[in-house]
């Protein structure tokens, strides 16, 4: 018996070819549609959620990140360091650094050692970091859709967010989503 070699791992500049659309009954081609609902701010999740959003999009499937809870920080400029109205929603932002590159690691974060430790070893095996990813995924097309709840509890306005994000919505809109045929991811 033979070995099979592992294919190589991918990096951000190496192109990629989109598998054909699939098509239904008729030769019709079939709507592919995902809906990534992002609810976690740390650091591997977010980056999860960047290579699943980037890699969609490049496929040629419609991909949309609905973006919720602690996952909404995440996407506040850097720049912020305090957002919110009163000293509770304050208090939030101060506790749970906004911003892409303040992410923790929801384990072995070690007073951020473990984000630098991954962050080195992307950078030596040429894995484009969740910035990067984002960026991809923004000039692919993939829609970033903030919760409005989610902005109203932690007193979040449009101003406070990257651009590209896209209209709040609510709930509501979400679950019309997936009954509408979008395949779920949560992170």
């Amino acid at each position: 018996m033979t070995a099979v070699a592992e294919p190589p791992m991918a990096v951000a500049d190496e192109p990629s070819v989109a598998p054909a659309p699939v098509t239904g009954d008729g030769g019709a081609t079939k709507a592919k549609d995902v809906l990534i609902i992002l609810y976690s701010g740390d650091l591997e999740k977010t980056w999860a959620a960047m290579i699943l959003a980037s890699t969609s999009a490049a496929m040629g499937v419609k991909t949309r990140v609905f973006v919720t809870f602690w996952g909404l920080p995440t996407f506040i400029k850097d720049s912020r360091r305090i957002t919110g109205d009163n000293w509770m929603q304050k208090m939030l932002a101060f506790m749970k650094r906004p911003g892409m590159s303040h992410r923790k690691m929801s384990t072995m974060n070690f007073m951020g050692m473990g984000p630098w430790m991954l962050h080195c070893l992307a950078k030596q095996y040429k894995a484009a970091g969740p910035k990067e990813l984002l960026e991809v995924a923004q000039a692919l097309g993939v829609e970033f859709i903030p919760c409005q709840m989610t902005m109203d509890l932690f007193g979040l306005k449009r101003e406070d967010f990257i651009e590209g994000m896209g209209e709040p919505v609510g709930a509501a809109t979400v679950i019309g989503l997936m009954t509408e045929g979008s395949a779920p991811l949560f992170i």
